[in-house]
């Protein structure tokens, strides 16, 4: 949980709310922010390419240096904390690089903590409690939100910000240092990464290519249909309601429905058809999205907040399990392909806001139209698992088979 609060919460997540003190600073303006924070989700994307790619790399290229989980977690998280306090002291021209960085050590991180995690849960016999690492960004998010509502109300600046996120990072990092012991398990998934015949392994499960690839668009759907909301919801909340007390808590409310989330995903039974689980999660982010877009309220922005946050990491938790029901065999590769093209979703959003300000006669007519494709776009991904549903049903003995892992 701590080290996906570190990397997600501050190394990714910081800046949605240092946005509108950077905007207040002067130091950047709304066109040059997407293309800031794109440059973070294509970091992300090149960390999740290369664990998807470790396997290939360490078959072919035996004599690379071998790293457990342990070691790149710790790598990984004190270079959050790093290139956090670097966003500080450097001036704009380097910032999209920091940000990228800091967006391949997330990528990293959430890859590896997650595999290593979840197979110390699944040795230890309690494989159900996977769901509880991902409430890590959502309190991540909870903290960075109310740590910058607190520096909005002492003026402070978007250079004080990151200073205190980084700092705040390495305090973190401190504390869950111990936990990170070194520990023989190699970079491998919870079964072997290549099987000597794959497509007998394939024929084994009963599970072809085609599915793999919906699942895996379905998921990308997913990156992209947040993100825009994600990234400037307090700058839209601002641009709806000037001058509120609350503008800086629909963040905070963000996170805490993240965190809500992950814990009621631990709360299901085993069994049934996880996609009906990712259709009703995507549902209910175009809800959300609906929500703040007929009522930019109060109450319509909480609301929305809450409900996008709700299923944002428990619909990670399920695909990922759905990644370890279909290729059991290749669990880890296909698990960073997966976040891959999540990250490609993400990449998505940030420049498609760029790109309609130019043709926009306000910012929140921009806003407006990127979240209404948004919300059409996780329409469409719930059809998608719908479809699936009914197409590739779920066998009562293949569930038994994977459940218990």
């Amino acid at each position: 949980m701590v080290s996906l609060g570190v990397a997600m919460g501050i190394g990714r997540f910081a800046f949605t709310p240092l946005l509108p003190m950077m905007l207040n600073d002067g130091v950047i303006d709304l066109p040059a922010a997407s293309w800031l924070a794109s440059a973070n989700y294509i970091g992300y994307l090149v960390g999740a390419l290369l664990c998807m790619l470790q396997p290939w790399l360490w078959a072919r290229f035996p004599r690379l240096p071998y790293l457990a989980f342990t070691q790149l977690v710790r790598g990984g998280l004190l270079t959050t904390g790093v290139l956090t306090v670097a966003m500080a002291w450097t001036d704009m021209p380097a910032w999209p690089l920091l940000r990228f960085l800091a967006g391949v050590t997330s990528g990293v991180v959430f890859v590896f903590t997650s595999g290593w995690c979840l197979s110390q849960l699944a040795r230890l016999g309690f494989p159900c409690m996977g769901g509880f690492i991902y409430m890590g960004p959502g309190a991540g998010i909870v903290m960075s939100g109310l740590f910058a509502s607190g520096m909005v109300a002492w003026q402070w600046t978007a250079a004080t910000g990151w200073l205190i996120f980084g700092l705040l990072a390495f305090v973190l990092t401190a504390l869950v240092w111990p936990s990170l012991s070194d520990s023989d398990d190699r970079l491998l998934p919870l079964a072997p990464c290549v099987e000597k015949d794959p497509a007998a392994a394939a024929d084994k499960v009963g599970h072809g290519s085609f599915e793999i690839f919906l699942l895996t668009l379905a998921y990308g759907i997913a990156g992209f249909g947040y993100i825009i909301t994600a990234t400037f919801l307090p700058v839209i909340a601002r641009a709806a309601l000037p001058g509120s007390p609350w503008l800086d808590l629909f963040w905070p409310l963000f996170g805490l429905g993240v965190m809500t989330g992950a814990w009621l995903a631990t709360r299901i039974r085993p069994g049934g058809d996880l996609r009906l689980l990712l259709l009703g999660g995507y549902l209910m982010q175009a809800l959300s999205i609906g929500i703040s877009l007929w009522s930019p309220s109060l109450l319509g922005f909480a609301l929305g907040s809450l409900l996008l946050g709700l299923p944002f990491t428990a619909n990670t938790f399920f695909a990922l399990q759905e990644v370890r029901r279909l290729r059991p065999a290749a669990a880890a590769s296909f698990m960073g392909l997966m976040t891959a093209t999540y990250s490609v979703g993400q990449v998505m959003g940030p420049p498609l806001v760029a790109v309609l300000m130019h043709g926009a006669r306000t910012p929140s007519d921009t806003f407006t139209l990127s979240l209404q494709i948004a919300m059409v776009s996780l329409l469409f991904g719930a059809a998608v698992f719908f479809w699936m549903s009914r197409v590739y049903p779920v066998k009562a003995e293949e569930e038994a088979e994977w459940r218990p892992l």
